[in-house]
């Protein structure tokens, strides 16, 4: 079967992780990530588009762009704004079938579940389940 795009994604970001030995640094590079986000709107910090289940502050939109979504997100915090660019790289931009059928192995594979703090990990858990949602409601929509 082809791979989607949201799989090869997946495996580019796993590839890259794989560089760091150790986590310090693996949190360093996430941090980074999280600094390059562009800019979110004032105006698109509402209470609607804040995500339930995350600790720190998470707003996330999502826009369909022909037969792709394009998502927007922000964190007011620092490792959780890297969570994001690597969620945005792996989804923004993707069909939405195309992130249904992929499951999110890059969890397990970046060992991302033991080395974040359980809030942090319930606040990923609910990014990707926004994502998914938000691929499911287009879907319905087309």
């Amino acid at each position: 079967m082809m791979s989607n795009e949201v799989e090869l994604a997946q495996q580019e970001v796993i590839d890259e992780f794989s560089f760091f030995e150790d986590w310090m640094d693996r949190y360093q590079y996430l941090i980074d990530l999280g600094r390059r986000l562009p800019d979110f709107p004032e105006e698109l910090r509402t209470e609607e588009n804040r995500i339930r289940g995350c600790q720190s502050q998470v707003w996330f939109v999502a826009e369909a762009k022909g037969d792709r979504l394009e998502f927007r997100a922000i964190s007011d915090a620092a490792i959780v704004s890297g969570l994001i660019a690597l969620l945005l790289r792996l989804y923004s931009g993707r069909r939405p079938q195309d992130i249904l059928d992929t499951p999110p192995d890059f969890v397990k594979a970046l060992q991302l579940e033991s080395h974040l703090s359980p809030t942090r990990s319930n606040g990923l858990s609910s990014m990707l389940k926004a994502i998914r949602g938000f691929a499911t409601e287009a879907l319905q929509a087309a």
